[in-house]
């Protein structure tokens, strides 16, 4: 019995996230269920599935974040950008869960101005 083609599989991307300051620039608090920039040469459609294994600063655990991409940042991008994608976290408890955690870890610096990766 073979089964219906089905879409390809998420591609799997590993991002370990060393610094706070790193993580700031990466983290994206726009997104209702938060999100993360990964930058990648790889091309991603808008609304991608993306598999990311997501590690934090002081934190040995690896998060699990089955994803979507809702941004590219093309190469050679205007205001010298990193390329790459924008991933959107899912809506279930599990990411819920990391956008808490990161926003503890990042704490104050939530509110700062300072220029990142994102928007």
């Amino acid at each position: 019995m073979s089964s219906p083609p089905s879409s390809p599989r998420p591609s799997v991307i590993q991002l370990a996230i060393k610094e706070k300051s790193a993580l700031y620039a990466a983290y994206i608090p726009l997104f209702s269920e938060g999100g993360m920039f990964i930058p990648t040469s790889r091309e991603y459609q808008l609304g991608d599935d993306v598999y990311v294994l997501l590690s934090l600063p002081e934190d040995p655990q690896r998060y699990p974040v089955a994803g979507r991409v809702a941004w590219v940042t093309p190469p050679r991008a205007a205001g010298n950008r990193t390329q790459g994608v924008g991933i959107q976290f899912p809506k279930d408890e599990k990411a819920r869960q990391l956008k808490a955690k990161i926003e503890e870890l990042l704490g104050p610096h939530l509110a700062s101005d300072r220029p990142t990766q994102t928007i």
